[in-house]
């Protein structure tokens, strides 16, 4: 397993959009979600995982329904919304701005001056 990397602020929102936009998932099943597609690079808490879950149901950008999981236990399901996947997309080509720039920033050596 490789070593898991700090999540910066804001980003998890974004995670948790796209993991529920792949299929709808339990709350333990975004972690695991979220897990799996970072090739296990990022490991979010529990205690940040609910309240964002939470938060973002409030704002309206994820929708939840009771079903069972897996292992036959009651649990909520989250789907994103219309609202969430332009979130997702617009939140999505942001960070692809922001992560061109560190990488220019970052590769750019003395004689590039």
């Amino acid at each position: 397993m490789s070593e898991n990397a700090d999540l910066l602020p804001g980003t998890l929102d974004m995670l948790i959009l796209k993991a529920v936009s792949l299929r709808p998932l339990h709350g333990y099943g975004v972690l695991l979600r979220i897990r799996q597609i970072s090739g296990d690079a990022l490991d979010i808490p529990q205690g940040s995982l609910y309240p964002a879950l939470y938060r973002l149901e409030q704002q309206g950008l994820i929708e939840s329904e009771w079903g069972q999981s897996d292992n036959n236990r009651r649990a909520k399901f989250y789907t994103v919304t219309s609202a969430g996947r332009r979130r997702l997309k617009e939140e999505t080509a942001g960070w692809n701005r922001l992560a061109t720039a560190i990488s220019a920033a970052l590769e750019t050596t003395a004689e590039d001056f």
